[in-house]
This record gives C-alpha cells, structure tokens and sequence, in this order.
C-alpha cells in the first residue's frame, strides 16, 4: 500500500524495481517501489534527497553492475564506481543517465560530432560527392592529412620502402577549430626585466619549480638577461620552439616554446570550463578571429569543395538542422538508401525534439544544460532497445511551456516502449503525466531524506505535503509596475538568429525576456551585455568542482571566518583551512582516505585520526563563540547565520544571507560541491556574485531547480535587488517570474531563423490581453485570463 492509500506497484517481484534501507547523502533509511515500465516522476523540495535517490542510488548502482560485467582488462581503463550506501535494490534494469551536464570541453566537439550526424554525412558524401576526395575521413575536420613513408610487402617479396598519403579533411591553418589566434606579446611577459627577475606574466609559470629550471638550463637564449636584448633567434626559440628534449641537471625533459605550449594547455580547453584566473588571461593575451583559409568552416579545400548538388558538407554543417533534414529528403540516390534512411531519422529527432533550430557545426560548449540534455536523448529515440531504465534531470529546464508538450510525448513513447522511465522534475506540467509519484521532504538537507508520499498525481494533490500544496498554484499579474529610471540601448544585434535587433531595455525594473527555446533570448541579453562595466551575468556555464570545493571556500565565506579564529587564538589564519597547514597529515585534508582496488570498485572510509572532521586535532582545539572551525563548516547556511552575528563577523553574515536568500540556507558550509545538483550550483554561483559591485544583474533562467514553494522566495529576492537600486533582467520561461514582471521582452516568433525578433515590448498584462504571441497565450492561460 502508498501512502496516499492506494495499491501502484504490479503484483509480480520481477516488475518492481525495490529500494530498501538507502543512506546516501541525506537520505534517511529510504525504502520504495518503483514499477517497471512505467514513468514514475520524483518531486519535492530543492535538497529534498531526489537526486541522491534517483541518481546516486538507483542509477549508480545499475551503472557499477554494468561494469562489473566486462573483464578485470577492460575495468581496469574505467572509472571505479563505490557502491551506494543501500540494504537492498532489487529488479535493477540497464540505466541510461540524461543528464544536465555540459558535454565536455573540447572545441572540436560540436553538436553534429556528439550526436554522430556528421560520421553519417561524411560517409554520404565520401560516397555521392564530385570530385570524389577519399573516404570519410577526408570530409573530417579532426583528421589531418598526412604523407609519409614506411615498409610495405607484396605477397612473398621483400619489404620495400613506399610513400603513401592519407587525405584528411582538417584545415591545416587553424587545425580544425575554424579560428586562429594572434598573442599579444606585452600580456605573455615585460620585455624590460629577465626571465629570472619575472618577466613572465602566464598564470602558473613560476621560475620557482620546474619551469624556471627548464628556462635557466635550456641554453637557447640568457635567462638573466631583458627579453628585449634577446637576438631573433632567441625570441623565436622563447616563443615558438617545438618540443625539444634536453638535459637540465642531469635530468632528461622537453622544453616547448610559450605559444604552443599555451595552445596545448589552455586552448585545447572549451573557454567556459577555465579557472576564471585562466579564462582572464587567455582574453587579455590572445585574439582570435575566424581563419582566413577555411572562413570558419574548420575544413580543408579538397573537402570544401567536393560537393552533392551545389551543396558542400561545410554547408550542410551551417544549415538550420530542419533545412539540412529537408535537403537530406530531397536526395533520391538507392544506391545509399539505408544510410539516407539513418541520417533522416537522426535529423528529424532534433526537430521532434525542439532542436530543429540547431546547426550541427553549433560547438557542443555553447549549448544550454537543457539543450545538451536534449541532445543526448538523440541517441535513445529512435533505439530498439526496451526495458531500460531511462533517467532524467528535470528535462523541463530550458523549455518554454509550449515545448513541454512535446517534450512529455518524447518521455511517453520511450515508456510505451517498453521502458522505465525515472524523472527528477518540479513542473506542474511534467508531474502530471506520471504514472506515479514519489515525493521526497519534508524539507531540505538535514530536514529531508525521507519519503512523504507514494501515489498517483490525484493523491498528491490531497496529500498535504509541501508538493502536494503547491501543485496547482498559479501567480496572478502584477498590478502596480514599476517605472524604467532610464534605458539601456542594444542597436544592431545579430550574434547566431538574431536579425539586426535593436532594442532599449529598461533600468531600475525587473525585466524577463521571454521565448521559445532557440528564440534568440541569451544571444541578444548575454552576448550584447557579457563583460560591460557594471553588468554581472550569472548564467549556467558550470561552476568547477572537486571535493575540496564546499559553499565556504566558493563564496569567500572562509576567508573572514579564518581571519576570525586566527585573531581569537592568536595564530595563522592558514591553520583554519583544511587544503593548508590546518589539514590532518594523516587525509590530507579530505576527510576520508580512499583505498585503490584497481579494475574493483575503490572504496573510502572515515579517516581515523580526524573522524572525518578534516583538521589536526590541534587546530579543533582553537575554539571562537565556543565552536572549532570543524563545528561552524558542519553547520548549514542557516544555522551559521546567527553564530556568525554572536561573534560579530559582518562579512559572513552577508554572504550567509545571500545563501539563504536563494534557497540554499539549507547547504551545509564545508559540502563537497560534487553532492551539489545542477541548481544548487546555479544558485550557489547567484549567491556569490550578489557580492560584486554592479548596477545590472543578468540571471539565465534561476528557477532552475527550484521547487514551487521556493520560486515565491526567489522573486522577494529579486524584488529587493531591484529595490536596492540595481536593475535586474532575467531570461525565463516560468509564467510566475513572467507574471510578476515589469516589463517583458518576448522574441520569436519561433526558433532558429523564424525567431531572432522581438515579437512583443510591455508589461505582463498587456502581453496577456493581447495574446498576440505564444507566450501571451500560455501565460493567460497560466493566470486563468
């Protein structure tokens, strides 16, 4: 029986997947049954326990299991998985994960590589394109053509030396990335002073390690005399010298000059996945600008101009994916039809998925987390594969709400298929197609972790619970608005779709900007407003993270309360950081000490000699209001509040307060930001850059992640930033952040190249007495107007 006192689950043990006794993270002893074959969505507050159940019992144990299968060989190339802290789970299918996460950071990676589109296209036109060039790999912007010579042998005849040549198709300027980059000499190093007085301004390129050793020993230029008396043959081998092997005090090492030796290590990496210290560099050294050999299209000649009709594949590639499947249907060759038949399905789930707007050329780095989620489920469409457990995060995040729709009819016919499919989701519009609902609270962190009801989406309605009350709320239109204090002018905008928009936002209001998905929303805010003076963006790049990384250390709140100790006990404040002089020898600092099995799962236990605290235990005997440094990053947002007033830290409790304003007072203080979900980190990085000093905010879609009961406190929140004088502009899809607007801006029509214009300029009741717009029809319907 549910607990709403209805029967859900089949009768039959095989058609249950059974949880009992799950302690991951907050979780409090969990025991569920979820059925097979059915979409079950898990609802409840942010911190609630949902993703530590969905994901971080139920899907990593099925993903340990899988991996157990293969030979202690191939595990031993794999990453060893810890198995989740469960008494019981039973009737575990394959799981398939569909997460948020950004798809790497590679730049060759574009949407059209990540899906496999372009290995389809590239046999395509290996096959019907004139000239013919070679095979697929001619047509491959990662392929370089190469030419060499080796031993061949002919039946029984000796080996013979013969020259052979493998066309690729990679732009051999810019090496496939379709930019080349110029450096800026003066941010690399101050010509007037030595390498050995720190002429080198390169974050990490210290002539105290290695590197300065490597400078002194090379003997390719004098290390303690000014760059600017170096000959041009010591310059070139400074900057441009290819990897060289060398002995530097009796120890073999390669020396690289600093250009190449910077493309390799920083700009091999997507810009947004930087350490922002790097990310600061590159964009004050280095300016790039399209190649002038391939203009952009990353692809040698030979492939540029191979082409099917007066089509290359460059151009194939620049093509809206809903013109390219179009183009595609227009091929009428039987000598390639079933790959004509692959590459049409490929295609057509883009646009049955919402990403019809897309090109496949698009780098994989610059889609959104929903985008990027959606991309992944490409792959699972149209796969003959059933019974699997497919896993969602909030699939909603990134939609507006006339692509909901559409998105539940994807997640239903991977259900009627056979499969089950497991949800993590807070729109009213997504719970209500479940099957059955499990909701997880009855609050966050240590106040959650446990199930509060099991039943239909009818049963959670009248169940009481936090979800359950908040299911059927609708905002209602801000009567009063406020007025503009002024205007921020954006003349011309045509980054991606954008056609030559021109548009003045308003200052000292709250301004949504609403849309379709692939409407042009962030192109026109982020592109034209990311870096002027005064405007801080917090938008969904990821935030880095390790388990040394907690809220403490990310929003600076360590800092004072380091300061704090250190004054009260009369010692270095270095002492209270558990990554310097405080951390316990014995861990290191982490807390617990992980064991290596090899191909076997690793496992990591409580460190004895600190029982986890992370600190010597001298360092715990420095006490301030009574508490050791332990004690205050074990507690949560929340609770460290009033502390930090009692012992008089002003700074801390700023920076707690902002924690709490959105959303995150339940956050323990020294938690890994790997336990962290997608939001949480979202509103982390929010919390953070409250502090800066700026007159704008540009928020990308802040409601992600956020609970229904949570999103009221997320516009108190931004109500009082535009009360404190600030002017806030946030890109949204939910009707309640639209509803309490000042002034909203609507683009569309439609996505790609029937979006990119601004379809509509005023306040939220305007747009819903006008209706003139999608988001005008749903968000009247939303209010009930």
């Amino acid at each position: 029986m549910t607990r709403s006192g209805q029967s859900t689950a089949p009768a039959d043990q095989h058609d249950v997947i059974t949880v009992h006794g799950a302690r991951v993270n907050n979780l409090r002893d969990v025991s569920v049954t979820i059925p097979k074959r059915r979409l079950t969505v898990f609802t409840g507050v942010s911190g609630s326990g949902k993703s530590s159940l969905v994901f971080g019992t139920i899907a990593a144990e099925s993903q340990r299991l899988i991996n157990e299968t293969y030979s202690a060989f191939v595990q031993g190339f794999m990453p060893t998985l810890a198995r989740p802290d469960v008494d019981v789970l039973d009737g575990l299918t394959t799981a398939i994960i569909v997460s948020q996460e950004r798809i790497g950071s590679d730049p060759r990676s574009t949407v059209g590589t990540v899906t496999d589109t372009n290995a389809m296209l590239r046999i395509l036109f290996s096959r019907l394109a004139v000239p013919h060039i070679g095979g697929p790999p001619a047509y491959s912007f990662n392929t370089p053509t190469v030419h060499g010579s080796g031993a061949i042998s002919v039946g029984t005849k000796r080996a013979t030396k013969a020259t052979f040549s493998r066309l690729g198709g990679m732009c051999p300027r810019c090496e496939g990335r379709g930019s080349v980059s110029d450096f800026d000499l003066t941010a690399l190093y101050d010509d007037k002073l030595s390498l050995e007085d720190g002429a080198l301004k390169i974050p990490g390129y210290s002539m105290d390690g290695w590197y300065g050793r490597i400078f002194k020993g090379c003997g390719f230029f004098p290390a303690d005399k000014p760059i600017a008396t170096f000959t041009a043959k010591q310059l070139d081998a400074l900057l441009h010298k290819e990897p060289t092997r060398i002995k530097v005090d009796g120890i073999n090492v390669t020396y690289e000059g600093l250009i190449p030796k910077i493309t390799k290590s920083m700009l091999s990496k997507d810009r947004e996945s930087m350490q922002p210290h790097i990310r600061a560099f590159v964009d004050r050294a280095i300016t790039f600008s399209t190649c002038p050999e391939c203009d952009g299209t990353r692809l040698a000649e030979p492939a540029r101009t191979s082409r099917i009709g007066q089509t290359s594949i460059a151009d194939a590639c620049a093509m809206q994916i809903s013109d390219l499947a179009a183009w595609v249907r227009s091929l009428d060759e039987p000598s390639v039809g079933p790959l004509l038949d692959a590459l049409r399905d490929s295609l057509d789930a883009f646009d049955r998925i919402g990403l019809g707007y897309l090109s496949l050329d698009r780098p994989a780095g610059t889609l959104s987390g929903g985008e990027a989620q959606r991309v992944k489920m490409i792959r699972h469409l149209g796969s003959p594969l059933t019974d699997i457990s497919y896993v969602f995060d909030e699939p909603s995040v990134g939609l507006h709400p006339h692509d909901i729709q559409r998105m539940n009819e994807l997640l239903l016919q991977l259900r009627d298929k056979g499969n089950t499919v497991l949800v993590v989701e807070h729109k009213p519009e997504l719970i209500a197609i479940a099957d059955q609902v499990i909701d997880l609270g009855p609050g966050a962190g240590s106040s959650g972790g446990t199930v509060t009801f099991e039943g239909t989406v009818a049963g959670l309605k009248s169940s009481g619970t936090v979800t359950g009350r908040h299911l059927d709320d609708r905002a209602s239109l801000k009567v009063d608005v406020r007025r503009a204090r002024g205007t921020l002018p954006i003349r011309g905008a045509h980054a991606h779709n954008l056609r030559d928009v021109d548009v003045d936002i308003p200052l000292g209001v709250l301004v949504v900007v609403t849309g379709v998905a692939g409407s042009g929303k962030s192109s026109l805010i982020e592109g034209s407003l990311t870096g002027r003076d005064g405007v801080v963006v917090v938008d969904q790049t990821p935030i880095r993270r390790s388990r040394r990384s907690n809220p403490a250390t990310y929003t600076g709140l360590l800092e004072p309360l380091r300061k704090a100790f250190a004054k009260a006990n009369g010692v270095k404040p270095a002492l209270f950081s558990a990554n310097s002089e405080g951390a316990c020898p014995t861990c290191g600092g982490a807390g617990v000490i992980y064991t290596d099995l090899g191909m076997m799962a690793g496992v990591s236990t409580v460190c004895e000699d600190c029982e986890g605290r992370r600190f010597q235990p001298e360092v715990l005997g420095y006490l301030l209001g009574g508490r050791s440094i332990a004690d205050v990053l074990e507690m949560s947002a929340g609770e460290a509040e009033p502390f930090c007033a009692e012992v008089k830290l002003p700074a801390a409790e700023r920076i707690l307060a902002r924690l709490t304003d959105v959303g995150l007072g339940y956050v323990t203080l020294g938690q890994p930001l790997t336990t962290l979900s997608g939001g949480e980190r979202q509103r982390l990085k929010l919390a953070a850059q409250m502090g800066e000093q700026a007159d704008i905010y540009v928020l990308d879609e802040p409601t992600t992640g956020l609970h229904l009961a949570d999103v009221e406190r997320l516009l108190a929140l931004l109500d009082r930033l535009v009360d404190s004088g600030k002017s806030v502009i946030v890109i949204e899809h939910h009707q309640a952040v639209m509803s309490h607007a000042d002034w909203i801006i609507d683009l569309g029509p439609g996505a790609g190249h029937d979006g990119g214009r601004i379809v509509f300029e005023g306040s939220p009741a305007d747009l819903v007495a006008g209706r003139s717009t999608l988001t005008g029809e749903y968000l009247a319907a939303y209010v009930g107007s």
